[in-house]
């Protein structure tokens, strides 16, 4: 007997349905384990940030092709 799958969609996850890619990205790539240990090494502030800044563009291909801007000035 198969299982009726109809139903299988929970309704916590509907809001993914409106998520741009990025957004859809950054929801999976912030539950990686991997990536949360690189972004608290750079967060943490011991020594300089560059290399380490430039190996997690590298290794989870994040691209920032602008740099933020200071919206409270």
């Amino acid at each position: 007997m198969t299982p009726d799958a109809s139903t299988w969609r929970s309704s916590e996850y509907d809001h993914l349905d409106t998520l741009t890619a990025s957004d859809l990205a950054w929801e999976w790539l912030r539950r990686n384990d991997a990536y949360d240990a690189d972004f608290e090494a750079v967060a943490s502030g011991h020594g300089d940030p560059e290399p380490l800044t430039e190996q997690i563009r590298q290794r989870w291909g994040l691209r920032f092709p602008c740099r933020s801007t200071d919206l409270a000035s």
